[in-house]
């Protein structure tokens, strides 16, 4: 459990009053998602109406606005639906997390137009340095996406592409490669042939086509058939 003074304030307004807890700010964010326990977000289960001034919220109030005495109860609702100021840790902390999941994203969905192959990911993290690009935390990372390839596009030559790929799989290792095809692409058209081996047409990010490959090779110690049909 964090310490007192390390404590955030979680704080909830009702109508005109505000009820106030001490929480651990990312226990508690975690808690929100079902990810925690409520022993481990809060430091007590003291309701206050003013933490810093040491105010406490009497149980006649507690009950008339949250229809409970019940403490616990209390410091659930105010976490679930109140206001958890972040610190600057769990910000840079937010910022970070967002940062490789752009970086994965652009990796996976584009490719360096030069060669048709998709940039490493060192590259494109330095791309963003070199463009001083400012992620949003709170923002979506694919709602990012298209903002930030233009921002590099500058520093790196970069195209968003999509293939159509056609595989052909032995049916020795047909059911162990299906699983896989099923995660990694969106399946367009799928065939058993008389021989039992599986074809299928598929579409994926450019940038995976070899992740795709070199897991499909490993299972059939390269016994498969890849061609692209078509680059959108």
């Amino acid at each position: 459990m964090v310490n007192v003074s390390d404590a955030t304030i979680a704080r909830l307004k009702k109508g005109n009053e505000t009820f106030e807890l001490l929480v651990d700010c990312d226990k508690a964010l975690l808690f929100r998602e079902n990810k925690a326990t409520l022993d481990e977000a809060i430091v007590t289960d003291d309701i206050y109406k003013d933490v810093r001034k040491g105010f406490h919220a009497s149980e006649k109030e507690l009950e008339k606005i949250f229809q409970t005495k019940d403490n616990r109860k209390i410091a659930e609702i105010i976490i679930k639906e109140g206001e958890i100021p972040l610190t600057t840790e769990h910000k840079n902390k937010l910022r970070e997390e967002k940062r490789r999941q752009i970086i994965t994203l652009i990796h996976r969905n584009t490719i360096n137009p030069q060669n048709s192959m998709p940039h490493p990911m060192q590259r494109i993290e330095t791309a963003l340095n070199e463009a001083k690009v400012n992620i949003n935390e709170f923002k979506k990372a694919e709602d990012q996406f298209q903002d930030i390839i233009k921002q590099i596009n500058r520093i790196l030559p970069i195209k968003i592409e999509k293939r159509e790929i056609k595989v052909i799989v032995p049916a020795k290792y047909s059911s162990q490669c299906y699983g896989i095809i099923k995660r990694l692409t969106e399946m367009k058209k799928e065939e058993w042939l008389n021989n039992g081996s599986l074809s299928v047409i598929v579409e994926i990010p450019a940038g995976i086509q070899e992740e795709l490959e070199n897991q499909l090779n490993k299972i059939t110690h390269g016994d498969i058939e890849l061609s692209v049909l078509e680059r959108k």
